[in-house]
Formats: structure tokens, sequence, C-alpha cells
């Protein structure tokens, strides 16, 4: 689990995703883990690399650049409000925290989930399976389904840790800008989805090996354009590969393993 035993990892990601918008404390949530604070807290950062806190924060934001980009007519400020923030101002610094740009300026754009929902990880599989940080693909599958035979591209960011070491915020920047290179060049009807801590995918609608095998080359050929990180530059490269699954039913705790082993191969 990411923060105790299985049961207090669902009591966890349950109550976070329940009470997103309310004005909740770390008590009220390591309460409902049946552990303390403290405990909460130690553990959680140990495995994650940031607060229950922050964790709470980038869900949150996820799923308001969703409804910012997904429902223009409303107002940004309607959002706020419904997100838990009294002002524009006070929602644009949470945001921009987050996704490094103003919610007007996010209102542009396409929508990816950057923080998705944590999950327990998984007792089956290999070490490498084991001590994968798993993420919420459930939207994912259910689109795997009606796109059986399409091409998955799997990216890979080579050495986030490096990075991450500069400063977390550093390794945020990283995170969006390659998600950014797999939307940028992502059709209509592809979707551009995270899958781990530095891990993505872009699911295509296209049986065609030769057009994945085309976007594959158009986001490696960014490797080494750097981000940009309080005035200093870091290159930014990707791992790369294609996936394509047979014509079998494949389960749920299937296509992650998958596409995981997809990303091996793809450093091999």
């Amino acid at each position: 689990m990411v923060i105790g035993s299985g049961v207090s990892h669902v009591a966890f990601t349950h109550f976070i995703e329940e009470h997103l918008n309310e004005k909740i404390c770390t008590e009220e949530i390591a309460e409902a883990c049946y552990c303390s604070k403290s405990s909460l807290e130690k553990l959680f950062r140990c495995v994650n690399g940031l607060s229950v806190r922050d964790y709470r924060i980038r869900r949150r934001m996820t799923k308001a650049a969703r409804e910012i980009a997904e429902n223009t007519e409303r107002d940004i400020l309607t959002i706020a409000l419904e997100y838990g923030y009294s002002s524009n101002e006070a929602f644009t610094r949470a945001f921009k925290q987050v996704w490094n740009c103003k919610p007007s300026e996010y209102r542009k754009r396409h929508y990816f989930e950057l923080y998705p929902r944590l999950m327990a990880p998984s007792e089956e599989g290999d070490d490498y399976m084991k001590t994968r940080k798993h993420v919420d693909i459930s939207e994912l599958y259910d689109l795997f389904e009606e796109r059986r035979n399409c091409y998955f591209v799997c990216c890979d960011i080579k050495s986030l840790i490096p990075i991450n070491e500069i400063s977390y915020k550093a390794g945020d920047l990283a995170i969006i800008e390659s998600m950014r290179r797999m939307d940028d060049v992502a059709g209509e009807e592809d979707v551009v989805f995270r899958i781990g801590g530095d891990e993505f995918v872009l699911l295509t609608n296209s049986t065609d090996e030769r057009y994945a095998r085309e976007l594959q080359e158009k986001i490696a050929s960014h490797n080494g354009e750097p981000i940009v990180f309080e005035g200093q530059e870091i290159a930014l490269n990707l791992y790369t590969g294609l996936v394509k699954m047979d014509d079998r039913h494949v389960r749920y705790s299937e296509l992650f393993t998958k596409l995981h082993e997809g990303m091996r191969e793809s450093k091999r």
C-alpha cells in the first residue's frame, strides 16, 4: 500500500476524493485512515515525495483544469468557488503552482490528467511492477476497450531523479512539458494519460503502425530541448516505445503491467 495497509490506502484515496473541494485538515484524513497524523504524513511523504496537503492540491487543480478546459462557458470564478477558493486571485495562485500557467491561459489548451488518483500497488507481477507508483487508469482502460487493436505510444522521462534533486518544482515542470510534447503531436482522437510517476502513454485511435511510429519520432525529436527552472536550463529527454495488445481480453491489472513492460523495452 502507499501509506500503510491496503485497507487504509483505499480509505485514504476515497476520503480525499469525496472531500476534495472541502476544507478538511490532515487530522481528519488520518482519522479516516485509522492512523495518526504524524504516521500518515511521514509514510506518505517517504513513498510519494510530497505532503498529503500537496497531493490534495494537485488532485483538486487537476479536476479544476478539466472543468476549465471542457466547460468553456463556465466562469473561472464560479469554478474557483466550487473548488473551495474564495477569490480568483487565490485560485489562480494555486492553479499556477500546479500547471505553471493561469487558468485563463489553460482554457486554450487540451486537458490531460496531470495528477491521477493514487492507487494501492499490485501484489502481482515481478519486483519492478510491485515497486511502481500505481495510479487510477480506469478512464484509459475504458477507452482501450473501445480501441483494443490500436497502438499506444509509451514515454518515460530519462533521469527524473536528478531533476527532482534540483527541486520537486523542476520535476513538476518536466512532467508537464513531457505531457505537452505528447499532446502537441497527438491527433484529434488520440489521448494522453499519465500512468505513473514519470511514465505516460498516448493511446491512438489507429491500428496503423506507421502512424504510431511517426508520433513516436515526433516526440523523440524534442529530446534535449530544455525546461527552464528559475533561470536554469535543464535538458529533458524521453524514452519512447510502441505497444499494441493482442486480440484477447486484457484485464485492468494486465493493461497496467503490459504498458510498463513496454516502457522497459523502450529503454533497452
